[in-house]
């Protein structure tokens, strides 16, 4: 009888050190989720103010492209 209390024992403390760094690997996982996340919402930011950047640099050269033409005209 007292060895079978002492594997009871035995598989309480296996099974709460188990359940104790599941959830320390799990609060880990979170975390770097939620890093990732965090990186995710700033590139689309960055992305989005370079396509708009990409755009105002069409307008530009068009603009500069009618220009010339006019400057080539007056001559």
């Amino acid at each position: 009888m007292d060895d079978l209390k002492k594997m009871a024992t035995g598989l309480a403390v296996a099974l709460a050190i188990q359940t104790i760094g599941g959830l320390v690997w799990a609060g880990g996982a979170a975390a770097r989720i939620a890093t990732l996340e965090d990186r995710v919402d700033e590139q689309r930011l960055v992305a989005e103010r370079l396509a708009r950047l990409e755009e105002q640099g069409v307008a530009t050269r068009a603009a500069l492209n009618r220009i010339e033409v006019r400057l080539e005209g007056a001559r």
